[in-house]
């Protein structure tokens, strides 16, 4: 584990398991951020900070989807992070990182699967540039994190955006009769990675609105409008994955449908081959049969008459096909 502890105008770091077990005692603020679940760990939360066994349990196993629960002397939290993978390779190219959190009077407890996503890093190492953050109280410390955990999702979504915008224009730049291949695992990869986010947000959205409401006596009231701003941006967030959900559909349904046009195209030209074709055939099968008795077998002008017949009766229907704007 880790911690830093407010000692004046100083934000110590320390992972020393007696220096929170005294700076708890001394009701100083600190905030703990624990890694590989060790003997010591359960020891803090269970003894020291008396959190709930059904807290505990959420702490270190992976739930899979948001929550806020209020024990009345802390709140906890479950959120969820967000890391970009491979769009061309991965079969979902985003993933979802848990990140549990423990607001108290004096304490935060926070536990990242990947610290670098939660944005636990760069806010540790601003609070120790800044401990005014701590001084404040650990629900502002939990706000510095929730507000780059949030802001880490607009890369991503910016990326989501540009890929629709190349699948887009591949689906109308392609104008010959074989289409793109690549195109529609691009969408079902894009559709899926979306239905993620929505299955996420939607109830992390939710979470945030409850803070922004000031519902727990953890949150003072001067930082409600922070946890608002948060709220707002992560609303922003949401509302785009909804509009992108529509969007893929639509770019399905346009690919599909444009590939149904280019096949018709297809089966038109050949219905007119076939049209054209069909009565020179059955002039060439009866003039072809070996009759004794067929007065234009032994014609002198036969041969070119056949022939003739065939291009006139040719010409005749596809005059008459331009005529009704078929060709």
């Amino acid at each position: 584990m880790k911690a830093l502890i407010l000692e004046g105008d100083v934000a110590r770091y320390t992972t020393d398991y007696s220096d929170i077990v005294r700076a708890h005692a001394e009701g100083k603020n600190f905030w703990v951020e624990l890694d590989e679940r060790t003997p010591e760990d359960d020891r803090l939360l269970e003894e020291v900070l008396k959190i709930h066994p059904l807290a505990i349990e959420d702490v270190w196993n992976d739930i899979g989807l948001p929550k806020i629960e209020d024990f009345g002397d802390y709140v906890q939290l479950v959120m969820h992070g967000v890391r970009e993978t491979d769009l061309e390779s991965s079969e979902v190219p985003l993933s979802l990182t848990e990140l549990d959190v423990l607001i108290g009077k004096h304490f935060l407890v926070t536990h990242a699967h990947d610290e670098k996503v939660c944005a636990v890093e760069p806010t540790r190492a601003e609070v120790q540039r800044r401990p005014g953050l701590l001084r404040k109280g650990p629900a502002w410390v939990a706000h510095a994190v929730l507000d780059r955990m949030v802001d880490e999702y607009m890369p991503l979504i910016d990326r989501l955006d540009d890929e629709m915008d190349s699948i887009e224009t591949s689906i109308l730049s392609d104008s010959g009769i074989r289409p793109d291949t690549a195109v529609i695992p691009k969408i079902i990869r894009l559709k899926r990675s979306l239905q993620l986010l929505r299955r996420t947000t939607i109830y992390q959205r939710e979470i945030l609105l409850r803070l922004a409401r000031a519902e727990f006596d953890e949150i003072p009231r001067e930082l409600v409008p922070f946890y608002r701003d948060v709220y707002d941006h992560f609303a922003r967030v949401t509302e785009l994955v909804d509009s992108y959900r529509d969007l893929v559909t639509s770019l399905l349904d346009a690919h599909l449908s444009l590939q149904s046009n280019r096949m018709n195209e297809v089966m038109k030209r050949l219905t007119i081959i076939s049209t054209v074709m069909l009565p020179l055939t059955v002039i060439a099968g009866v003039y072809g049969m070996n009759f004794e008795h067929m007065p234009e077998l032994h014609w002198l002008w036969g041969y070119p008459f056949a022939l003739g017949l065939m291009a006139a009766v040719a010409g005749g229907i596809l005059l008459w096909f331009k005529a009704k704007k078929w060709l």
